[in-house]
């Protein structure tokens, strides 16, 4: 399983999150847990006027795989919607629990389908975009 998962390109992206990553001004800040492996990931967002991300930090006490899926939702979400990034969170979802195609929208969520095969890693791997989810939602609560 090591390898299969836990490959230099998975290694990679979860070393490129900032430990102690922050926004300067966040709109909505919320953290996510799995409570199987016990990871825990904390968003904070900022949208624009357009309601879409306009900066996003993470900060994560989660496994490879979970850094990693949050590596990249970090790199490729600023000047999307939250819609879209539901969207998204389904994708790896039905890619995960019904073996479906990765999303195309970003290339590198490809390199998290081997962990289809472990069903313990799946909320891991979810993990960011529940926290990113639940930090959007915050902000609706909060104006």
């Amino acid at each position: 399983m090591a390898s299969t998962l836990y490959n230099r390109d998975i290694l990679r992206l979860a070393a490129s999150l900032v430990p102690d990553d922050r926004l300067e001004r966040a709109d909505g800040v919320a953290e996510a847990r799995a409570p199987l492996c016990g990871s825990r990931i904390q968003a904070e967002v900022a949208f624009n006027s357009d309601d879409k991300i306009s900066a996003l930090a993470f900060r994560a006490s989660a496994c490879a795989l979970g850094q990693a899926s949050a590596a990249i939702l970090r790199a490729n979400a600023v000047g999307t919607t939250i819609d879209t990034i539901a969207t998204i969170r389904s994708q790896i979802s039905d890619m995960l629990k019904e073996s479906a195609q990765p999303p195309q929208i970003w290339p590198d969520l490809f390199l998290l389908s081997p962990a289809k095969d472990y069903a313990s890693r799946h909320a891991a791997i979810l993990l960011p975009y529940d926290a990113l989810l639940a930090a959007a939602e915050n902000v609706k609560t909060s104006v």
